[in-house]
């Protein structure tokens, strides 16, 4: 099965859209915790994907799906750079 079987094409711009955002929570708001912030990029992905498919249970689950996939994407950028540096 392919990646983009479950998530349609117009909503794949909320990934990278979601990763950048999640970055910027990180560095420039030092004070949230870190594990709020897939939270609030869950909030924001639903929000994305109501506002390009309108109000809708696809729209959700496309947004719980483009959120998953930015953290995902994200976590394994940072666990692969671990893996490189010779750290577990």
């Amino acid at each position: 099965m392919e990646f983009a079987e479950y998530i349609i094409g117009d909503a794949l711009i909320l990934v990278p859209a979601l990763w950048i955002v999640g970055a910027l929570i990180k560095h420039a708001f030092v004070s949230v915790p870190n594990w709020t912030i897939p939270f609030v990029l869950l909030v924001l992905g639903i929000g994305g994907a109501m506002g390009l498919m309108g109000p809708s249970v696809e729209s959700v689950i496309q947004g719980v799906l483009v959120t998953g996939a930015a953290v995902l994407g994200n976590q394994l950028v940072k666990q692969g750079a671990k893996v490189q540096k010779g750290s577990n």
